[in-house]
């Protein structure tokens, strides 16, 4: 029998937050694209998708026809400080039984196309264990190699490296667009 079909994708709902928990919660637990030992709750993936809801960061869901999340897929500031407010890190994973169906392929046009809606003109994937299906999916969209960090976790008894990607988004800071607010100026 034959997966379903993905049919949508759209903005995550807090609703969501429970089917989000058990996908990550696979990679966690069975996966080194995620350097998380622990399984994060259904109320600490409440309070992301608030933190994101509320930056206007996007955050996004693929469903099937019956509605049930088949991946998901994220974009927040790359680092708090003000000067990074155009760049933004994505987070996507898709549940365990549907990866190779191109769930993820869509998720991350997807979001593509909404971080640089969102603003973000430079996005960045930090991929853990150097995740080979993660590093080809981000090529196939336009990401390039930006460098390797050696052996920096350690996870089911093995070093992990992680794999730095990046690609520019819309029009790459526009020349009218202004600097993030500095809390040194007056």
């Amino acid at each position: 029998m034959s997966a379903a079909p993905l049919i949508a994708i759209r903005p995550v709902e807090p609703a969501d937050a429970g089917q989000i928990a058990a996908i990550y919660a696979h990679h966690v637990l069975h996966g080194t694209a995620t350097f998380d030992t622990d399984p994060p709750g259904v109320e600490q993936w409440h309070e992301k998708i608030g933190q994101c809801l509320g930056r206007q960061w996007p955050f996004l869901v693929a469903l099937d026809e019956a509605g049930t999340i088949l991946g998901y897929a994220y974009a927040t500031q790359f680092r708090d400080r003000p000067a990074y407010a155009h760049a933004c890190e994505d987070s996507i994973y898709v549940r365990s039984d549907r990866t190779g169906q191109g769930v993820g392929r869509a998720l991350l046009a997807a979001l593509v196309a909404a971080a640089a809606a969102r603003g973000f003109t430079q996005m960045l994937a930090v991929i853990g264990g150097g995740e080979p299906g993660s590093v080809a999916l981000h090529g196939r969209l336009g990401f390039r190699h930006a460098g390797r960090m050696e052996k920096v976790g350690r996870k089911f008894g093995q070093w992990l490296d992680t794999v730095y990607m990046q690609r520019a988004l819309g029009d790459e800071a526009p020349a009218d667009r202004p600097e993030p607010n500095r809390k040194d100026e007056p």
